[in-house]
């Protein structure tokens, strides 16, 4: 995967509601099997699609990725020889050691991508159109749909989203039903109570399960008493904020605290991975069963290439007291 298909794979996550970091190579000192401009997704697991480059520049990449993914602070990474920038590095840079036998660099912007709220908005009124752009204020995944729009499915509406119904008399009784059906995490009918009531028990007659049925907020929004139609969409965000953030929506990703720093744009908090160093030339390696490793004194060490497997196999006892010191 590659160009416009990581991109592609960054929405189909984002649309799923999972976390991920994205990272894209802003510069390269040749030789490297990387190219500027090189994309790559690192998921919550650790896996990877993409390019950012080889054995090399992988493990690193990953293990910043997660840390991003924990503290919510991008970052941008060089990752070379420590000799290669003497102090010429600039701050608030990530500099992770490598010893590339190819002796090239890369810089690396990483940065987290966290899921967001997904409001669908059923109808065509001033109404709908202030709550569609309040939404999108506060960055929510927002689509703002006609009736025939979403009778025809075309909305992405799941039981992760948040639904809200202002057909003003339109069509209620079937688009609720179509809603109903979907268990969204919030289902709201922009109607009077009465009115509301009237399409409820309509929608029960038809024999609508009552556990759907149960699930609509009508009328929807906190009650402000007599409001215009801003005041209305303002009403029914802040009914959306309230569920979401009490956890009342356990379906829908909750708020983010904001990300602490620690002077010079340190993270607070470092996540701890399964990792190792390789003791001849200090790179980060990936522990498992095909990385190449060797077993001394009851302790494996792994490596990243088969050069420093072969040095510490020669003189073990040389790098396993540098190691240690």
């Amino acid at each position: 995967m590659h160009g416009l298909g990581v991109l592609a794979r960054a929405s189909e996550l984002a649309r799923g509601g999972e976390t991920f970091a994205l990272a894209t190579v802003v510069w390269r000192q040749g030789p490297s099997s990387s190219k500027q401009g090189s994309r790559a997704i690192i998921t919550a697991d650790g896996e990877i699609d993409g390019w950012i480059g080889g054995a090399c520049a992988e493990p690193v990449v990953i293990r910043e990725a997660r840390q991003v993914m924990a503290d919510g602070i991008p970052r941008l990474l060089l990752l070379g020889s420590p000799d290669q920038f003497g102090t010429a590095v600039p701050d608030g840079m990530t500099v992770a050691p490598i010893s590339c036998q190819s002796e090239g660099a890369l810089e690396v912007y990483i940065e987290p991508v966290f899921p967001v709220p997904h409001l669908v908005i059923v109808g065509n009124s001033p109404m709908t159109r202030t709550l569609a752009e309040l939404a999108r204020a506060l960055d929510w995944r927002t689509d703002l749909v006609s009736t025939a729009e979403f009778s025809a499915g075309d909305h992405g509406a799941d039981h992760h989203s948040m639904v809200v119904v202002a057909t003003q008399g339109h069509g209620d009784e079937e688009m609720i039903e179509r809603a109903a059906a979907l268990r969204p995490a919030y289902l709201g009918l922009v109607a009077s109570r009465k009115r509301g009531e009237a399409v409820v028990g309509y929608l029960a007659e038809r024999g609508v399960p009552q556990d759907q049925l149960d699930r609509v907020h009508s009328p929807a929004g906190l009650d402000l008493g007599k409001t215009s139609h801003e005041e209305m969409a303002v009403a029914i965000l802040a009914e959306l904020v309230q569920l979401r953030a009490s956890g009342a929506l356990p379906s829908v990703p909750a708020p983010r605290a904001e990300p602490a720093h620690q002077p010079e744009g340190r993270p607070m908090r470092q996540l701890k991975l399964a990792e190792a160093v390789d003791p001849v030339c200090g790179m980060t390696v990936t522990p498992n069963a095909s990385t190449l490793h060797m077993e001394h004194d009851g302790v494996t060490y792994y490596f990243c290439c088969s050069g420093c497997h072969r040095a510490f196999s020669d003189n073990p006892h040389k790098y396993v007291k540098a190691a240690t010191r």
